[in-house]
């Protein structure tokens, strides 16, 4: 049986059973992680490295190798642009962690955020034709604590072997400093997919989704539940598209964000969220049932679920409302849930749900656009042309309550966003290299669809062998209720 439909069969069948909606959510969770955790180790890991050059004739490691490739070196020390066009640093990323915030689960301990980070290592060579490299290091102090430093000078230190990094897993209130000042400082543009990543896709998605319910962005009531760097990277990037501010109420497990929340104010690395209490909230509201009464929009990236958002609460909002319940791996209520209380759109950051609002749809055309220019920075701008490109990407006529996101299936997706961000980074005056939109959209396409050839090749020819059926039969064993 073909894998694809072997686990699909899996799923289907547990749609037949006599279970409530609740249990299928919960067992199909346990399912794709044990499916997980045996695949992993069926292939131990992910990912590996191949040459890209001939070496079909042993004198080749001369011009790859010594003594030709000292020529290569000395061009370089003269010019250290040329290290873009005479190695592979044009087209690779540093996926860097301290693997102190992995998904849901909090502190992994350096190595535990590995299977994270070959993952977006993963998705961006075969979604974006991007090369990257894992990289989880320990930063922390004699005390045992995360330290924003040892990330900063880390990054620093091996940013001259890429073309970028691609921050991800770092606990707050580490990860703002990291981020802002390696934004600031670094020759190489810093992303962090966490906070920037998540608020491009929640944009687009957002944007799709009240494009759908006839709302303005300017006039809707917004709920924002937790307040962590994925969050209030999302409020920022609302503010700078036209959202009100006093339009908008945002909590955390404490209650609601104003003024009088000094615990904000008093810690300068919390900026971002002193920020948040100045801007919104005006009725000091703390409840989040009080603040769901009539909102048209709630976006939650907090704890995972699945009852961290309750029922009760969605039967409070306004018509057609909608909820975006994103944490990982658990949606902090399930769709089907959120429904039942009267939601009229329901996203979530997984791939099994409907409407997957996840960093996948943005980061790998991000990353492809800004490398294809040599950006210095990814601009604010360059994140909210991205998020256009993904919400235009699904035609009006397309547009469903359970269609507003396009998915990891639609693969020209990459090349378009590519193609906006490289644009927008010129107009941004970040970017080293001019080059039209449509060339950046060739060449993004042209490397997609090599590394999609070489795929089939070698899973056709056996060099990637074929997920066993026992293991799948296994996971579904260990995972049924």
């Amino acid at each position: 049986m073909l894998l694809k439909n072997m686990i699909q069969e899996k799923l289907d069948n547990l749609e037949k059973l006599d279970i409530t909606a609740k249990q299928k959510a919960e067992t199909q969770t346990r399912f794709l992680q044990k499916l997980a955790l045996l695949t992993h180790a069926f292939y131990e890991g992910k990912m590996m490295v191949m040459p890209k050059v001939s070496l079909r004739h042993p004198l080749l490691f001369s011009i790859w190798y010594t003594p030709g490739v000292a020529s290569v070196s000395r061009a370089i020390r003269e010019n250290n642009e040329l290290s873009f066009s005479l190695s592979n640093r044009h087209n690779s990323v540093a996926v860097v962690s301290d693997s102190t915030r992995v998904l849901g689960d909090g502190d992994c301990t350096p190595p535990g955020g590995l299977g994270v980070m070959e993952g977006k290592a993963l998705l961006m060579k075969f979604l974006g034709g991007v090369d990257a490299t894992a990289l989880c290091v320990n930063s922390k102090d004699e005390q045992g604590q995360p330290t924003a430093s040892k990330l900063i000078d880390f990054v620093k230190m091996c940013a001259p072997s890429f073309g970028a990094i691609n921050l991800e897993d770092i606990s707050s209130p580490n990860c703002y400093q990291v981020l802002d000042t390696l934004r600031e400082e670094s020759e190489i543009p810093v992303w962090h997919d966490d906070a920037q990543g998540t608020a491009c896709v929640t944009l687009a998605g957002l944007l799709n989704a009240l494009k759908l319910t006839e709302k303005k962005i300017e006039d809707v009531k917004m709920v924002f539940f937790g307040v962590g760097a994925a969050n209030t990277s999302v409020i920022n990037l609302i503010w700078q598209i036209g959202g009100n501010p006093k339009n908008m109420i945002v909590l955390n497990s404490k209650g609601g964000l104003h003024v009088d929340r000094q615990e904000f104010a008093q810690d300068t690395r919390l900026y971002k969220q002193w920020e948040i209490c100045q801007k919104t909230n005006p009725q000091k509201i703390n409840k989040i049932e009080e603040a769901l009464k009539g909102a048209d929009v709630l976006i939650a990236l907090s704890k995972p679920g699945p009852d961290t958002i309750k029922p009760e609460w969605i039967s409070l909002m306004g018509q057609k409302a909608i909820v975006f319940a994103c944490a990982n791996p658990v949606p902090e209520i399930y769709p089907y849930a959120a429904k039942a209380a009267g939601a009229y759109i329901v996203a979530t950051g997984r791939s099994d749900f409907p409407n997957q609002v996840n960093n996948s749809l943005g980061f790998p055309g991000i990353l492809k656009g800004t490398l294809l220019v040599r950006a210095r920075k990814i601009t604010d701008a360059m994140a909210i042309a991205a998020s256009r490109a993904i919400a235009n990407y699904i035609k009006d006529q397309d547009l469903s309550a359970d269609n507003i996101m396009p998915t990891m299936a639609d693969w020209e997706l990459v090349p378009t966003v590519a193609a906006a961000v490289a644009e927008q980074a010129q107009k941004d005056g970040v970017a080293r290299k001019k080059i039209t939109s449509k060339e950046v959209f060739a060449r993004a396409k042209h490397d997609i669809e090599l590394i999609r050839q070489i795929q089939d090749l070698m899973e056709n020819k056996g060099f990637i062998k074929p997920i066993p059926d026992e293991i799948i039969e296994k996971a579904w064993l260990e995972a049924a209720p």
